[in-house]
């Protein structure tokens, strides 16, 4: 048998040769478990949003709603899951203390809020992380039972009748403009569609550190 000379043709064959096999084996292993990790992720996605309709969220009324809206000028993604006991909206704003912050909230038929929970977060550890427990019921900052339509969901440093994370204003901020723009969602997606992009105004003064 001749030895396969060793030239940059041969070489880049080789190469060439390798990654389509490397390539169609990532591909038939990604079929293979594609199944399994979105049944996981639907059922993670379920959970919660049973959480945060008070742990009762019922069936689901209609498919997952995805709505864009352009806010200070940048197009954010909604997403509203209506459920039988409520609606449960998901909310990212981008000026979290380490980026984004992204939460689930969950709504009466009337606006109350039932419940939240913190998606994803880049905040400091022990400080601005602390966003998935300040604001529930019982805690200092809580937002439990709170309807954004009249009430002022800013921080009381910003004359709102919220108690901000202690030294992590930043972070509340942050927070509590994702759950007033979840609400802002629901509300005009329950309003006649006249096919024009909403445009939304958020203030962002935030200059303290976390």
């Amino acid at each position: 048998m001749n030895k396969i000379k060793s030239n940059l043709q041969n070489m880049v064959l080789v190469l060439t040769g390798s990654a389509l096999i490397c390539g169609g084996l990532l591909a038939y292993i990604n079929n293979l478990t594609k199944p399994t990790i979105d049944a996981q992720a639907e059922k993670t996605l379920n959970e919660g949003i049973s959480l945060v309709l008070g742990g009762d969220a019922g069936e689901r009324l209609e498919a997952p709603k995805s709505i864009t809206r352009s806010i200070d000028g940048k197009e954010q993604t909604f997403m509203v899951y209506k459920m039988q006991n409520g609606t449960a909206v998901q909310s990212t704003d981008p000026n979290g203390f380490g980026g984004n912050l992204k939460v689930l909230v969950g709504f009466n038929a009337n606006g109350d809020i039932l419940g939240y929970t913190v998606l994803e977060h880049a905040e400091t550890p022990g400080l601005g992380a602390k966003a998935g427990d300040w604001f529930q019921e019982g805690q200092p900052g809580s937002i439990i039972g709170l309807n954004p339509a009249n009430a002022n969901l800013t921080v009381s440093k910003d004359g709102g009748d919220i108690d901000a994370i202690t030294a992590s204003t930043i972070t509340s901020r942050s927070f509590l403009r994702a759950v007033q723009q979840a609400y802002n969602t629901l509300s005009e997606d329950k309003e006649p569609q006249t096919g024009a992009t909403v445009q939304t105004k958020c203030t962002n003064s935030d200059n303290n550190n976390e």
